[in-house]
């Protein structure tokens, strides 16, 4: 790995470790309220997010970022960082040990480098993914606490899992070929078909924040990422807000549960 790869990928460790630590006595602690678009913010994820746009800020003040509690215009920068500070808010201020730290590095526009760090249960994703970015040299590969990761060969069956989102409830037709897991964090929904412990997953109403890390995980680990609306979700449109822009998207361990799933969804 050269120099500047190595340096995102201590930068990005480093962040969501201290980040995480410092989150961890707030868990099940502080109070949330509610946003314009319904979603739970505390005082945690605004801490969060602030330190980790300064810690952006002074290790690489050329780059851009993009943020949930912060910036949601797109900047014209050749790189930026798309970060959602506490991906899972209401497992966080609920008790439920599933929640991270997402960080999505864009190069024009597309994501090339994902970080999500989840600390009550210990786990750490990163990836590197060309796509079409048109960047070159990247150490490709997906990992989890350093060990490589990949998503499952295994044929579609009624005892292997399928993730979804609540507002993912109604996407699907019954009954439904998978058994159906409901996590709470939309990163890790998508991150667990990575890892090969579910064959795919359904986020009805996921934000860029809430995807740009885990985009990169998917893909690097062998996964298929699916966008359910035609226009496409990448490259990001410099001066474009996207604080109510929602992608729902499917996610697959392979090609061929792509066409096995799609039928069982309602929306194209």
């Amino acid at each position: 790995m050269d120099k500047f790869w190595a340096e995102i990928v201590d930068f990005a460790r480093e962040t969501a470790n201290h980040v995480g630590t410092r989150l961890l006595p707030d868990f099940r602690q502080v109070q949330a309220s509610q946003k314009d678009d319904g979603s739970l913010v505390t005082q945690a994820d605004r801490w969060a997010d602030e330190a980790i746009r300064d810690a952006i800020s002074a290790h690489f003040p050329s780059h851009g970022i993009l943020s949930e509690e912060g910036q949601h215009e797109f900047p014209d920068t050749e790189w930026c960082w798309v970060i959602d500070p506490l991906d899972g808010t209401t497992n966080f201020t609920r008790g439920i040990p599933i929640w991270g730290i997402s960080l999505g590095l864009l190069y024009h526009g597309t994501p090339v480098f994902g970080y999500v760090h989840f600390p009550p249960i210990g786990q750490s994703f990163h990836g590197f993914w060309y796509g079409e970015s048109g960047l070159t040299g990247l150490p490709l590969g997906a990992f989890m606490n350093q060990f490589p990761i990949h998503s499952s060969p295994d044929e579609l069956s009624s005892n292997h899992f399928f993730n979804l989102c609540s507002r993912s409830v109604s996407f699907l037709q019954q009954p439904f070929p998978c058994k159906i897991r409901m996590l709470g964090v939309a990163s890790y929904n998508f991150i667990t078909v990575a890892t090969g412990a579910v064959l795919g997953g359904v986020e009805a109403t996921p934000k860029i924040w809430d995807i740009a890390g885990a985009w990169v995980i998917v893909q690097a680990a062998g996964g298929i990422w699916v966008p359910l609306e035609s226009e496409p979700i990448f490259p990001l449109e410099v001066g474009k807000d996207y604080s109510q822009r929602k992608f729902p998207t499917l996610v697959a361990s392979n090609s061929e549960l792509v066409n096995l799933f799609k039928p069982f969804l309602k929306i194209e």
